[in-house]
């Protein structure tokens, strides 16, 4: 009996816990169907409330890219119309220094006429108000007129004719066969005549806004300041009133906000974007919400007048593709959540009972690790090397601050990228390669690195060395290198100043060597000269002689100045002075070759070192390389900046760059990389002369091929010891 009712407490007990487990189990499903529940509903409002502030988003940024589109509009019409100006005063400028006969005038608007015509320019007429008379130019004949043109007088009554440079622009001429603009300016002369330029202007606009298309179907369109249509894609409106029009095609929408965006807006010279209803798009009808971006394009100042160009694309466009990938994200995330909740739930319960053993030892594992990495993080960190270890296929597992600081971010945002999206194509190649090498031999791989950094090369010395895993493979590789830049500068520095102290010496030697025999053939052509007469062909013939003597002596002396050691300099030069005055000389060159000059100049114009005749010399040498450097226009910037006791000089353009296997060639005499006849090749080898006699240096750094990230061009930096007293 005993044994009987302890085996019925036995097994009454372990029912009891049976019970009590099951009913744990049920209370633990029942919950975690609740939250599958709650996880669930929550899901779904998220997403619809997620889907409305993503329309809204996506709605604003396409806007703001609409309003890029206006203000890129805007700025072709306003660059056109200032190249419309430009070119009737340079005819202005033509006629009024030629005869006044007609014949003479079409000779110049015919050539004019080729420019401008693909610009809307649909005929030129020159007037005389007094005598009513005028001559109507087109491509390829003129004629005459008698009589005042009403339109030209109501526009251009008021023009100052003893003012030669102002270009005045009437406002658009609405008329049934099309949209007008005339351009007028009155000419230097003793008579006082109207030169006008007749503008298509549905000639001028096609081109920059017909083909605009924003989204799938959005349209641009332009607004006078008058509110005036000058261009729409539905042809009904041009030259329509933007505020009557609308109310004839629709008359029972309400128009109040594109018509206060117009009145206050638009018409006021405003940029912005907004949200408006329309009654047509393309063809279709009826109430339509758009997207409006609108941008002010500045037409002229004399008088003030601007336009206003719209881009807009409907609102369905953007709902439509944001809630059919939004609706099928929804679904998919709630299927994903029930299958997740469910699945975890079980792995959860089983997992309790042995997380509680693991997480002791976790626990032990861990403080051990935090210990050990405290010790190597705190050698790695502080190290002013690149350290980083990569994966096989060169992808970044880690790397210390001091690496990242120098790409520019923080450790965590590299890891996992790859070596090439940081830097160019040849870099990661060579990169690769090493990696390869560590990889096949698992031996550790030394190799020097160039890196090219904006606008300047960076040299490391790198050791690839490989991390073995247990079996004895390379698993990942560990790179530790140093920046070299500095040595290696000075290097180069030493080799070109050694290079070009025996390049000096001998230069002095030849050129002295050339001169005797070359001052005895100028001498005896001279006296030859004499004999001769100033129309006879030996005459010629000896002169021709003369000139090329002349042109080797000038060489000769430009070698002789670079060789010859010179006192002490202890004259000091204004250098702000010295490019302000140099400019000068080469604006009307940087004009004509299309290239647009920056200067960007200290607040304190410092005093540097060195002769202002010599300095300008070199600073025109450095100016009309860059010039040669973009044959097709192109920009140049030109800054100055203090350092310590040096004063720098920086002439930086985009052009087609220095190759690399020339960059250690360029300060030798007579290496030139200009097409026969073009350079002499002494024009660095003198400027590298002349700052070096004043103690300065001569540095250049330059990118080959460059890409709309980054740029090609070359960069010369000049620097010159600063007047001690300045810092």
């Amino acid at each position: 009996m005993a044994e009987f009712l302890k085996k019925s407490f036995l097994l009454s007990d372990s029912g009891r816990k049976t019970a009590r487990r099951f009913q744990i189990k049920k209370k633990f499903i029942v919950v975690i169907s609740l939250i599958t529940f709650i996880l669930l509903a929550a899901s779904i409002l998220m997403g619809f409330w997620s889907e409305r502030a993503l329309r809204e988003t996506v709605a604003g940024q396409f806007n703001e890219e609409q309003l890029v589109i206006a203000g890129h509009i805007a700025h072709l019409i306003e660059r056109e119309l200032h190249r419309l100006e430009k070119e009737i005063t340079l005819v202005g400028e033509e006629i009024s220094a030629c005869s006044s006969e007609p014949d003479a005038w079409f000779k110049i608007i015919r050539q004019s006429f080729v420019r401008i015509l693909e610009s809307g320019v649909s005929k030129i007429e020159i007037i005389d108000p007094k005598k009513q008379h005028s001559y109507i130019f087109v491509p390829y004949r003129y004629w005459s007129k008698e009589g005042a043109d009403s339109e030209i007088h109501d526009n251009f009554s008021s023009i100052d004719f003893d003012d030669h440079k102002s270009v005045r622009v009437s406002q658009p001429l609405i008329k049934p066969s099309g949209i007008r603009l005339m351009m007028a300016l009155s000419p230097a002369g003793d008579s006082q005549r109207l030169l006008v330029f007749h503008i298509n202007l549905s000639w001028f606009l096609n081109p920059y806004i017909n083909n605009i298309r924003s989204g799938r179907t959005g349209y641009a369109w332009l607004l006078d300041q008058k509110g005036f249509f000058l261009f729409h894609p539905k042809a009904d409106y041009i030259g329509q009133n933007a505020f009557t029009i609308r109310k004839k095609i629709d008359s029972g929408l309400s128009y109040r906000t594109i018509n206060h965006i117009q009145q206050d807006m638009m018409l006021n010279g405003g940029k912005g974007t907004g949200l408006y209803t329309s009654a047509w798009h393309r063809g279709i009808s009826g109430e339509i919400k758009k997207l409006i971006a609108y941008h002010p394009v500045s037409v002229s100042q004399n008088p003030m007048q601007s336009w206003s160009v719209a881009v807009v694309a409907p609102v369905s466009e953007i709902e439509a593709a944001v809630q059919k990938g939004y609706r099928r994200q929804l679904l998919l995330q709630g299927l994903v959540i029930i299958i997740v909740l469910l699945g975890g739930g079980a792995i959860l319960f089983f997992e309790i009972q042995w997380s509680q053993i693991l997480e002791l030892k976790v626990s032990r594992r861990t403080d051990e690790l935090k210990r050990s990495e405290g010790k190597y993080r705190s050698l790695v960190e502080s190290a002013e090397d690149f350290i980083f270890t990569v994966d096989p296929k060169g992808n970044f597992l880690s790397m210390n601050t001091f690496t990242a600081n120098f790409f520019g971010g923080c450790p965590d945002e590299f890891i996992g990228r790859s070596f090439s999206s940081l830097f160019a194509e040849d870099m990661p190649e060579k990169y690769l390669k090493l990696i390869d090498l560590v990889y096949k031999f698992g031996k550790t791989v030394r190799d020097e690195l160039e890196i090219m950094m904006d606008d300047h090369r960076i040299y490391l010395n790198a050791n690839f060395m490989p991390i073995k895993d247990e079996t004895g493979d390379v698993g990942s590789i560990l790179c530790i290198a140093r920046d070299i830049t500095e040595n290696k500068n000075l290097e180069r520095q030493l080799i070109n100043a050694e290079k070009l102290a025996s390049l000096g010496t001998l230069a002095a030697g030849v050129a002295h060597e050339i001169n005797n025999p070359l001052g005895v053939i100028l001498g005896f052509c001279d006296l030859l000269i004499r004999k001769k007469e100033k129309d006879s062909q030996e005459y010629e013939d000896l002169k021709t002689i003369e000139r090329q003597g002349m042109h080797c002596k000038q060489v000769v002396e430009n070698l002789l100045s670079f060789a010859r050691i010179g006192k002490d300099i202890t004259e000091y030069s204004n250098l702000n002075l010295c490019i302000s005055e140099i400019i000068k000389v080469v604006q009307h060159t940087l004009d004509m070759k299309q290239i647009e000059l920056a200067v960007e100049l200290t607040e304190r114009s410092p005093l540097v070192k060195g002769d202002t005749r010599q300095l300008q010399q070199v600073f025109l040498n450095l100016i009309n390389n860059a010039i040669a450097a973009m044959a097709r226009g192109g920009n140049l910037t030109i800054t100055t900046s203090l350092n310590r006791n040096q004063a720098l000089v920086k002439f930086k353009d985009n052009g087609h760059g220095i190759r690399s296997d020339d960059m250690d060639h360029i300060f030798e005499p007579f290496f030139t990389t200009k097409p026969e006849g073009e350079g002499t090749g002494l024009g660095l080898f003198i400027s590298y002369g002349i700052v070096n006699k004043f103690g300065g240096s001569l540095d250049c750094v330059s990118q080959t091929g460059g890409t709309s990230e980054k740029p090609g061009g070359t960069t010369f930096t000049v620097k010159l010891v600063r007047l001690r007293e300045e810092r």
